[in-house]
């Protein structure tokens, strides 16, 4: 088979990895792919969002099955037009992928399906935005309602941080039309869960939860960023908590798309928050999550491509989905300065023994050799029977990994483990 992966991220190496263990795939491409990527994958130089590039590469190369994973090309339509090409995609359509793509939209079909989230009011005028924000109770969360890079969430401990946040997302326009309209939110606590989840419309099969670590510095301090680092298992998902998820938001979920005329076919993302009045979506991605990708699919045993499959062609009541029992950690390396300015084209040296266990996120090859290129530079991932194990050897791996001006935190999972995982 040849099988085509768009993005080029971490989340994509991870994917193409896990692809790269059935033998029917002969040869992958990866779209654009980067520097790490190919060392397992044939990388081509066109952009994840060059739809037209995409689907005249997929028709010359006769590309018999693709994965669309990152959420731009999804929400432009990505899936649409290589079907129409009649090249079968693991990934949802444009309407589909809607459940990201607004988030004013995922707000509405909850409140409509009585999925549980917080309560919410959306704005498109900042003027009337901005007096809303002069009784609303503090901490808020502030949304811009489009695609934004992972960064268009404001978490605001004051009524200033507020409405600064509503400015730059609509005055300044610091995410383009992504910000022409915005949700603010009921400010939730609790223990943060990332589930993804294999569907194809009508089954909802949860994978291993994981918990991300969002903060730059240690003890969740500084800046977001993408993902500084992932532990699965989560320990604050329980059985008891799985339960009450399946019943009150995967599978209400699943059948609010389906009913909307929207039948979600992929993975499905659910950032959920463990309240005290139990599990509540805090949002949904269409698609991997990046790098909790990195922790949840080296603990599947299931074959990837089969599911994906089984996915695609509505059949995945029939394909077992199986994962190892044990724990992973995702240590991330990154460049000094990030998720701000930071410098690049430094030579990364892995060990051999090491390369099987990471996944390159940001890095380009330069005169044959690796060079960082990105923020998030690679991630390395360890599994073992126990959490505390699988830190350990991921840390005793990424110490091993050496570029100038690298950085990482060094408390990825003690969360967890406090939490007696």
């Amino acid at each position: 088979m040849k099988i085509m992966v768009i993005g080029g991220g971490g989340r994509e190496h991870a994917i193409i990895k896990k692809l790269k263990e059935n033998p029917q795939a002969e040869v992958i491409y990866a779209l654009p792919g980067n520097g790490g990527i190919a060392a397992d994958a044939i990388c081509v130089d066109i952009g994840a969002k060059d739809i037209p590039a995409i689907v005249r590469f997929a028709q010359e190369k006769k590309i018999d099955y693709a994965v669309v994973a990152p959420d731009d090309p999804l929400a432009l339509g990505c899936v649409d037009a290589l079907e129409a090409a009649g090249v079968p995609c693991f990934g949802p359509d444009k309407k589909a992928a809607v459940i990201e793509g607004s988030k004013v939209f995922s707000k509405n079909l909850m409140k409509k399906y009585g999925i549980p989230t917080a309560a919410y009011e959306v704005f498109d005028d900042p003027a009337a935005a901005l007096s809303y924000l002069e009784t609303a109770a503090i901490p808020t969360v502030v949304k811009a309602d489009g695609l934004a890079l992972g960064k268009g969430v404001t978490v605001a401990m004051t009524r200033e941080e507020a409405k600064q946040a509503v400015r730059e997302i609509m005055e300044d326009r610091k995410f383009g039309d992504s910000g022409s309209r915005i949700v603010i939110e009921e400010y939730l606590e609790g223990p943060e869960v990332s589930v993804l989840s294999f569907t194809d419309g009508e089954t909802v099969v949860p994978m291993v939860s994981s918990m991300d670590h969002k903060r730059a510095l240690d003890g969740d301090q500084g800046p977001n960023t993408g993902g500084m680092g992932t532990v699965a298992p989560n320990p604050f998902y329980t059985e008891e908590v799985a339960k009450v998820c399946m019943e009150k938001i995967f599978l209400p979920t699943i059948r609010a798309m389906k009913a909307e005329g929207r039948t979600f076919r992929g993975c499905l993302y659910f950032g959920l928050m463990i309240t005290k009045d139990g599990p509540k979506v805090i949002e949904y991605n269409c698609r991997f999550g990046d790098p909790e990708t990195q922790v949840v699919l080296p603990l599947l045993q299931s074959d990837l491509l089969t599911v994906m499959q089984a996915v695609t062609e509505g059949r995945l009541q029939d394909c077992p989905v199986t994962f190892r029992k044990g724990a992973a950690c995702c240590v991330v390396l990154a460049s000094a300065g990030y998720p701000g300015a930071y410098k690049k084209g430094y030579e990364i040296t892995i060990p051999e023994d090491v390369r099987e266990n990471v996944y390159v996120a940001g890095a380009a090859l330069k005169d044959g050799k690796l060079v960082t290129s990105g923020g998030r530079v690679l991630g390395v991932t360890a599994t073992a029977d126990t959490l505390q194990e699988a830190v350990s050897a991921a840390y005793a791996m990424s110490d091993r990994i050496a570029f100038e001006n690298r950085f990482c935190r060094r408390d990825i999972g003690r969360r967890a483990l406090n939490a007696g995982i």
